[in-house]
């Protein structure tokens, strides 16, 4: 199912417009090539997940429902880059956790910014989008992964709600290190109360 864009209107999350800021639009087939070399450039930089590669497109999109993957695009007039561009500069996307029906209002994401335009309010715009969409619906409890020394993503999903639920200690070897993963969820205030 595909949506068409829609401005963020205000909302709790969001609060009123701050002045320019990133584009957010539903992902497109289009943006392949865009979106996997800014995942690339996250795994890159050895803090973003346990991947070294990027998948294919088409396993990229699978599972991941179209009306929960965004993109950011370009920087608003008046910031430091100039004028809007249809450049890719972050991207989010969501799949299911399970496909048991008890589950069926729980999501984990993944949110990926450029590394020439983090610090500018793309992961923050990415993530209240994603939000939004998820309660609209019916989603009630979004979930993530983080490396603990990615305090960045984790002082990110703080300011949206997000807290920390658990350790899973040594869940995996990246990069021949053994890497704890925080658990952060965000529960929806508004949906499955």
């Amino acid at each position: 199912m595909t949506h068409d864009a829609a401005p963020l209107r205000e909302s709790a999350i969001t609060g009123p417009p701050r002045g320019p800021g990133p584009a957010v639009r539903p992902m497109r087939d289009g943006d392949a090539e865009q979106v996997l070399a800014v995942y690339q450039a996250g795994l890159d930089g050895g803090q973003a997940g346990f991947e070294t590669a990027v998948p294919s497109w088409p396993d990229f999109t699978a599972g991941r429902p179209a009306h929960l993957r965004f993109v950011a695009t370009g920087t608003a007039t008046g910031t430091t880059t100039g004028t809007a561009t249809g450049e890719v500069t972050g991207w989010i996307a969501a799949s299911p956790v399970s496909s048991r029906c008890v589950y069926a209002g729980v999501i984990e994401h993944s949110v990926y910014v450029h590394p020439g335009h983090r610090g500018r309010g793309v992961g923050r715009a990415l993530l209240a989008a994603l939000i939004a969409a998820a309660e609209e619906n019916g989603i009630w409890t979004i979930q993530s992964g983080v490396f603990p020394e990615n305090t960045p993503s984790l002082r990110l999903h703080e300011a949206l709600g997000f807290r920390v639920v658990g350790v899973r200690e040594r869940i995996g070897r990246h990069r021949g290190v053994w890497r704890d993963v925080l658990l952060l969820e965000r529960r929806s205030r508004t949906t499955g109360v």
